[in-house]
């Protein structure tokens, strides 16, 4: 990439790499979305889990309960 001296010339190559962008289709967006929405459950529940497990383990050492 070249150095621009001038902010024409900079507009220029901000317009020429936004053309170059390819978007994803509304499936590949729905798919995408989907993916996340069932990684955060699922990292949500192993966490809660494992919060669960080292509460009742820090229970059982220091309060003998």
């Amino acid at each position: 990439m070249a150095k621009q001296e001038n902010a024409v010339g900079f507009v220029q190559d901000v317009r020429d790499e936004t053309r170059k962008i390819t978007w994803p289709t509304q499936r590949e967006l729905g798919i995408s979305t989907m993916m996340v929405v069932i990684m955060v459950v699922l990292a949500s529940v192993f966490f809660l889990g494992a919060d669960a497990i080292l509460k009742w383990i820090v229970d059982r050492i220091l309060f003998g309960i």
